[in-house]
């Protein structure tokens, strides 16, 4: 069995959620498609899809080895291609991950120019709040917002992001802007983050850090609640820069205590170094630098 074909065939079924528009898009009899994934599954010991007269849905070890094999299927093509001298085109999929605000606010636009300059690219952009693991998921590149800890993933510095505090100009007219990170005692605060029940806040005050903890008015794991629960007059919130950017620039919201901020977060886009640097990551990320300009604070 030619298992470099097997994992095309597969995966043309799973994407055109059809054998016989499997087997037409690749040329190939429908008997044969059939014989080839019953032959995979035979040498897998493991059933792929289940099938019906109307629809095939994906076992879950089907799902797992589909992400597998497009995974595979695009470091073979990458491969050719820097065989074959034309890494300098861009084309094929594009897998893009990025987390949810961010990249509907950012990473999108960049997409949406991207696809309009290469047009034999086809993307995927993957909206996600969580640590992606490129390779076991099929993901060409990620942009992160934070320090890196996975050494196996090259990484290219794009920008920079500070974390801030904001109220709304009438509660602080109300209840008085806070001058040192001491004061925020007096405040109402809002908890924003991943695990809202942490409720410390960080700052550097003489040189150095310094935590300091409050009983929040409202705590949640959206940043657009917070905000809101802010700019109604709730009390101090602290988000990232780029979440608050709209609500700043219309007087919703004021910046507080900012010589006492900590060091921005590094922005990188970041692709595992197992895999070649294609012409459609690398002009991804060049398009990255040419029209963004990710600092925030």
């Amino acid at each position: 069995m030619d298992r470099l074909q097997a994992m095309q065939v597969f995966t043309r079924v799973v994407d055109t959620n059809s054998f016989t528009k499997a087997a037409e898009t690749l040329d190939l009899p429908r008997a044969s498609v059939t014989t080839i994934i019953q032959n995979l599954e035979s040498h897998l010991g493991v059933r792929l899809m289940h099938r019906t007269t109307r629809r095939l849905s994906l076992t879950p070890d089907g799902a797992a080895y589909y992400e597998r094999c497009v995974r595979i299927l695009a470091d073979v093509e990458e491969a050719e291609i820097a065989a074959e001298g034309e890494r300098a085109r861009p084309s094929g999929r594009l897998v893009v991950s990025a987390p949810v605000g961010f990249g509907r606010l950012h990473v999108s636009p960049v997409m949406n120019v991207y696809l309009k300059r290469h047009r034999e690219v086809s993307a995927e952009l993957r909206l996600q709040d969580r640590m992606v693991n490129l390779v076991e998921e099929g993901a060409d590149l990620a942009v992160r917002i934070g320090h890196l800890a996975d050494s196996s993933l090259v990484a290219r510095h794009v920008g920079d992001m500070r974390r801030i505090v904001v109220a709304s100009p009438g509660y602080l007219k109300s209840r008085g802007e806070p001058k040192r990170p001491q004061d925020i005692a007096a405040h109402d605060t809002i908890q924003f983050g991943s695990n809202p029940a942490s409720t410390g806040w960080r700052f550097v005050e003489g040189g150095k850090e310094i935590r300091l903890d409050y009983a929040p008015r409202l705590s949640t794991n959206s940043a657009d609640a917070a905000i809101q629960y802010a700019e109604a007059g709730g009390g101090l919130t602290r988000v990232l820069a780029y979440q608050a950017t709209d609500a700043i620039k219309r007087g919703r919201l004021k910046v507080v205590l900012t010589k006492f901020g900590l060091p921005p977060l590094p922005i990188h886009v970041v692709y595992p170094t197992s895999r070649l640097l294609s012409a459609k990551v690398r002009t991804f990320i060049d398009l990255v630098v040419e029209i963004s300009d990710w600092h925030f604070g």
